[in-house]
């Protein structure tokens, strides 16, 4: 068959097809008098799209049936917008919703595109990512054999699931590395545990919350709770939130209510009404108004950065760390049919003094960069109470204390973050 036959077949099925698809069009037009006049889509760009449709559902080497296409297109429409903006599938619905109540599998890793590639916003604690050694900002190259560049993010994250005790290895891009690194993860069921607490010395205590999950509020009242009735005399608190992914809006708020009597605690604003809101803490401090300290990094985002910025801008807290993430925005579910919905950006969040964190991130009130701390210690080392003949303490107990392991050496971060609650309290102690 000559090549100007194919051309004409190619073409004359090209025009039937558009004439059926230009017909519903016609057809649907006649109704736009029900809709209001800015919501209306112009004919020409309603042509366009049926001549892009019909093109690729004739001449596409493969067929391709009708719902895939109008599916990819809807994708497409959304990652368009922002990062954060998506198609829900059934699966992906359901999945989402595990998400935010604490039990999922797969990796326990928060991951976002970048560029093409998936970038790794943060590990969640005590899951295969963060056993395994991934940190925030490694950029995944491949998962097993398969290159990432070319995939959508929903597509990735779902060959990180799988069963439970499966094997994949990813392989990541670090920055500082020459080459590639290698990871292999095996998958679990990833339960979440959103709030943990324990005692770094005497009187301070320290509370983790990995990610804002509906109970976070309520687990970390019980936390304080328990470390209260250890020791009523709570000198101060380390709330930690580096690595946290964010999570619910509500969990948020939450935390800060726990800190504050009264005032503003986040607002958002958007195009529709049903954006705009704000939230507002009730008559409570849980700590009495003690001395606390939040600790943040690069992996704090979203919900993490509301309660950073809360406090910042109320003055009841330290922000101690490393810049944060910078997301500010808030996005909505919005259902579209029994099945399927869409994660859209609706509106973007703001700080109680009006400060939009988007792409900016809260800046920590002291900077604390992560450190490796050695302690150098002298080959021979002696103190009065080596010496023979020494005089004994008339006040003391005779006994001399072993020095404890310091916890510089685990964590430089945190340990000032005490030691600045330490500084409090001797101030608050001469006044």
């Amino acid at each position: 068959m000559a090549a100007d036959e194919v051309e004409a077949m190619q073409d004359a099925s090209t025009d039937e097809t558009n004439t059926d698809v230009n017909d519903q069009i016609t057809d649907a037009t006649e109704q736009t008098d029900k809709i209001p006049e800015d919501a209306r889509l112009p004919l020409k760009d309603l042509r366009l799209f049926a001549e892009i449709f019909n093109s690729i559902r004739t001449s596409y080497v493969e067929d391709v049936d009708d719902k895939t296409l109008l599916q990819n297109a809807i994708r497409g429409m959304l990652s368009g917008l922002d990062p954060h903006s998506a198609y829900l599938d059934s699966k992906i619905f359901e999945e989402l919703q595990i998400n935010t109540s604490g039990e999922f599998g797969g990796l326990g890793i928060e991951v976002q595109m970048d560029n093409g590639f998936v970038r790794v916003v943060t590990p969640i604690d005590d899951t295969p990512a963060s056993r395994a050694g991934l940190k925030a900002g490694d950029l995944i190259m491949k998962l097993d054999d398969k290159p990432v560049k070319g995939m959508t993010l929903d597509n990735a994250i779902n060959l990180m699931r799988g069963e439970p005790g499966s094997d994949i290895v990813l392989t990541v891009l670090r920055e500082g590395e020459e080459q590639p690194l290698e990871f292999t993860l095996t998958r679990d069921v990833i339960k979440v545990t959103s709030v943990r607490h324990r005692w770094l010395e005497d009187g301070y205590g320290y509370v983790r919350i990995s990610q804002f999950q509906v109970q976070t509020g309520d687990d970390l009242n019980k936390a304080i709770g328990k470390l209260q009735a250890d020791n009523q005399d709570l000198k101060g608190l380390v709330l930690d939130l580096r690595n946290n992914p964010g999570g619910v809006l509500q969990a948020a708020v939450d935390v800060v209510d726990t800190f504050l009597t009264n005032g503003l605690v986040v607002y958002t604003e958007g195009r529709i009404g049903s954006s705009k809101s704000q939230f507002h803490a009730t008559p409570k401090d849980l700590i009495n108004g003690a001395p606390l300290v939040v600790l943040i990094n690069g992996g704090s985002a979203s919900a993490s950065e509301i309660v950073a910025g809360a406090l910042q801008d109320h003055r009841r807290a330290i922000i101690m760390g490393t810049q944060s993430f910078g997301k500010g925005s808030v996005q909505t579910v919005i259902p579209v049919d029994a099945e399927n919905g869409i994660k859209l950006t609706t509106a973007r969040y703001y700080t109680p003094n009006g400060r939009s964190i988007q792409a900016q991130g809260i800046e920590p009130d002291i900077t604390i960069e992560r450190a490796k701390v050695e302690t150098i210690k002298p080959q021979v080392q002696y103190k009065e109470a080596d010496l023979a003949g020494h005089l004994e303490n008339e006040n003391g107990d005779g006994k001399v204390k072993e020095a404890k392991e310091q916890l510089a050496e685990r964590d430089y971060q945190l340990s000032e973050a005490l030691n600045v609650l330490k500084g409090f309290n001797i101030l608050s102690a001469n006044q």
